[in-house]
């Protein structure tokens, strides 16, 4: 768009820019058109736009994706939006704030790329919601005031380095590619601004790791950054040896350890008992035969290795809003690594009944107990679903989960909208035995549902 057609459309909306919500809108188009090239769009792709404001990169975004979901918080702006794409399928606009907008039904569009030109007040929790893990984006292009930018890009030599670099750096990988001076925009900032690319940081580079756990203790080590960590840390394991092993002054503050460190720090105080276990290959487990009797036992190693028939549980946990718990499933794990699985899964061991089975796995996976186990369905064993007779349970459960890093990389809660829609659009997502559960829990609700009122679809 041309600087006189922005304009145009802030007169015509009666927009003055506000410099409380960051309002400068990129006047120059040969700018515009380079930052929307490095996100490298392809047909495929669904791209989502915070903040298009008058649209100066939206034109170029939208004639290249499959789809274009737009989040604007300026109603005036929005509405203009809503009128420019009208009868453009293609395009959805929300009128909603980034820093907050739902995220979780974009999994369902896959592959995901995120473009945005962010207010430096929210430009923090704008990428916090967008990118925080698990995130549906495989790609990222922003421009932010060069001062924040290099608040992400910091390392610890670096005076800028802290909370916000590490939160970006631990599952991205940020890199500056331009900085674009004042007059590209109006009204004119009086500062520069930078353009970053961000792709995710490459699969099982760094060790098994709770994010949520390190997430903790990075808030908490850097709300005073300059007291000591060891003043700030759980007690247990002793602070001097834990410094001494990652190589540490014991008097180190938050600011001075790496990314690498960070995680090493997060590895040592979890205290999951299977943090670094995603599986054993001596496991025992019971083989059966194709009516589901035993007929002796062998380990997971030769039972996966040998196709033979064995058990295992799924099960659901359910909120009081009624939407479904999903993990992603470890890229430590040696069958389906990074799929979306039900809420936790695993095999009987030997002698083990299924309810034991499921109780025990919730506990181990999620650290859920008591949740009142209902069973949904029975499966036949299958080459589909790893010649596993499954049991399928439900639990209802509304507080509050700590997995083991090694078993599970993220969860979250989707409603049962977001869950269809996405197996239906992708279902190469999801385990092999994860569809067959979904819809046997889909059928039972349903009928559940059409004859009580305690279900509700959304959270």
């Amino acid at each position: 768009m041309k600087p006189s057609e922005i304009r145009n459309v802030l007169e015509d909306h009666e927009v003055r820019p506000s410099k409380s919500l960051g309002q400068n809108f990129l006047t120059d188009e040969n700018v515009a058109r380079w930052i929307v090239e490095q996100l490298e769009i392809r047909p495929q792709d669904c791209v989502v736009e915070v903040g298009p404001g008058t649209g100066s990169l939206t034109e170029h975004a939208a004639p290249l994706c499959r789809k274009l979901v737009l989040v604007e918080f300026d109603s005036r702006l929005a509405e203009y939006q809503k009128e420019r794409w009208a009868g453009d399928p293609h395009v959805e606009v929300h009128h909603a704030d980034g820093a907050s907008w739902d995220p979780r039904g974009l999994f369902a569009e896959a592959p995901v790329k995120f473009l945005g030109n962010l207010p430096y007040s929210a430009g923090g929790a704008i990428l916090q919601n967008f990118l925080s893990r698990p995130s549906a984006v495989e790609r990222a292009v922003v421009m932010l005031q060069k001062e924040f930018i290099d608040r992400i890009l910091a390392t610890p030599d670096d005076d800028a380095f802290g909370l916000l670099s590490l939160r970006i750096q631990k599952n991205w990988i940020p890199r500056a590619l331009k900085t674009i001076p004042p007059e590209a925009f109006h009204p004119r900032p009086r500062i520069d601004s930078t353009v970053m690319l961000l792709t995710p940081r490459p699969a099982r580079e760094l060790p098994p790791y709770d994010d949520r756990l390190m997430d903790e203790l990075m808030r908490k080590a850097f709300s005073q950054r300059r007291k000591q960590l060891k003043k700030q840390l759980p007690a247990s394991p002793p602070w001097e040896g834990v410094a001494a092993s990652l190589g540490l002054s014991p008097s180190a503050r938050a600011e001075e350890l790496n990314l690498s460190q960070w995680v090493e720090l997060a590895r040592v105080y979890d205290t999951n008992p299977l943090k670094d276990v995603a599986q054993s290959g001596d496991e025992l487990f019971d083989i059966v035969d194709e009516l589901n009797q035993v007929t002796g036992q062998g380990t997971r190693r030769e039972i996966h290795e040998g196709s033979l028939r064995h058990r295992a549980v799924h099960m659901f946990l359910v909120n009081k809003h009624g939407a479904v718990l999903l993990q992603k499933r470890s890229l430590w794990k040696d069958r389906q690594p990074g799929k979306w699985d039900s809420s936790a899964a695993g095999h009987l061991d030997a002698g083990e009944s299924y309810e034991e089975a499921a109780v025990r796995e919730l506990k181990e996976e999620l650290g859920v107990s008591g949740c009142g186990l209902q069973k949904i369905a029975d499966f036949d064993a299958g080459e589909n679903n790893g010649w596993e007779f499954i049991s399928l349970y439900e639990g209802r459960y509304s507080g509050k989960v700590r997995f083991p890093a090694a078993e599970v990389d993220s969860v979250q809660w989707f409603t049962p909208e977001q869950i269809q829609a996405w197996v239906e659009r992708r279902p190469q997502d999801f385990s092999p035995a994860f569809i067959p559960c979904w819809n046997a829990w889909l059928a039972a609700n349903r009928k559940n549902h059409s004859n009580s009122n305690t279900y509700h679809d959304k959270p």
